[in-house]
């Protein structure tokens, strides 16, 4: 009797000992993969061009630098009439490099091409005029381990090398004393609308909503708008950011910010209640200004309120870029380029 209970006492404990190792081993199991899964997740980085090979030229060196390399590039030609297919050819032993060319249908469907054929578990959208510190895309891994969301972007910056109006220009799209400080700069992390030139999202959720629309401006506000309305979680990811070269040129910034005033009625019009008070700055900035200059021809005095701002802009440019004098009187300049370019069309599409 005491042997059968000693036999029926080494069956159950083996069983026992035999389940716990399954337990262990699954949940090691699950670990391993789960560990090898984040540490390995592959990126999808579409880049559309148009007429920008020599600053693409920069963007693929820098991606060339990345900490993290589980990656691959989608460039998609969109009807360029100088074609980046030679500086292309020249990455293509260096990345995981593809490169399409479609007809010019705006920088939307481009990414939509290009998103097409993506094999990454996130699609990693950018503008032909970034460069990327080396730690950009580790930056972005890390953070999505720590913040699993559908969609996420990041800030933009001004390199030290780039041109005195460059750094006004990103100076007029970045300071809280113009419009500008609602781009990326704010720290309301957790409700966050990215925009294209340095913008993430899970590909899953990119195909159910569609896509960028077929929007010629304003088709990346959109886009954050519908992924807001849909439920995703989005996040600023400020460690994240990118060099932002943006225009080289006055006027061609003006239309560049006229067209944004422009497509924002129509994004009002497509996504009613979307407008917030400080989209309308720029117009009532525009519409004071008119005035004050009107009736600056009765009385000098009303032109105190312009000299006042402009000497903030100024001084406050200047500190922000190492005391540069230059830097300060085209950051003025380039300010009220952007507020009058940004209201005149706002108030046109009104109109």
């Amino acid at each position: 009797m005491r042997v059968f209970n000693l036999l029926i006492i080494s069956v159950i404990w083996s069983w026992f000992v035999h389940v716990c190792s399954l337990t262990m081993y699954e949940n090691e199991s699950t670990f391993v993969l789960d560990f090898y899964t984040k540490d390995m997740r592959l990126y999808s980085i579409i880049i559309p061009v148009y007429n920008r090979p020599d600053e693409l030229d920069d963007l693929l060196s820098s991606l060339c630098k990345q900490t993290y390399v589980h990656f691959e590039v989608i460039v998609v030609e969109d009807g360029s009439e100088i074609p980046a297919k030679e500086i292309v050819g020249r990455y293509q032993g260096r990345l995981d490099l593809y490169y399409y060319v479609i007809s010019n249908s705006g920088p939307g469907m481009a990414r939509n091409h290009g998103a097409r054929q993506a094999r990454g578990e996130y699609l990693l959208i950018l503008d032909s005029d970034v460069v990327l510190p080396s730690t950009w895309l580790e930056h972005i891994h890390d953070s999505l381990n720590h913040y699993p969301v559908d969609a996420f972007g990041g800030p933009d910056k001004a390199h030290a090398s780039f041109s005195p109006i460059q750094k006004a220009i990103n100076y007029a799209m970045t300071s809280f004393l113009t419009t500008g400080g609602i781009r990326g700069g704010k720290k309301k992390l957790d409700k966050f609308y990215p925009r294209s030139f340095n913008m993430g999202i899970r590909r899953d959720v990119y195909e159910c909503l569609g896509g960028f629309s077929g929007m010629r401006y304003g088709e990346d506000i959109d886009f954050s708008i519908r992924i807001m309305e849909a439920g995703y979680r989005t996040r600023l990811f400020p460690s994240a950011w990118v060099y932002h070269k943006r225009r080289t040129d006055l006027m061609q910034f003006f239309r560049q910010v006229r067209h944004s005033g422009e497509a924002r009625i129509a994004l009002n019009r497509k996504h009613p209640g979307s407008l917030k008070l400080v989209h309308c700055l720029p117009a009532l900035f525009t519409f004071s200004v008119c005035l004050l200059v009107i009736s600056s021809f009765f009385c000098r005095l009303f032109l105190v309120p312009l000299i006042i701002y402009a000497l903030l802009l100024f001084v406050d440019a200047m500190f922000r870029n190492k005391c540069d004098l230059r830097v300060g009187s085209l950051s003025v300049i380039a300010s009220f380029t952007q507020l009058f370019g940004y209201g005149t069309g706002f108030l046109r599409s009104i109109i």
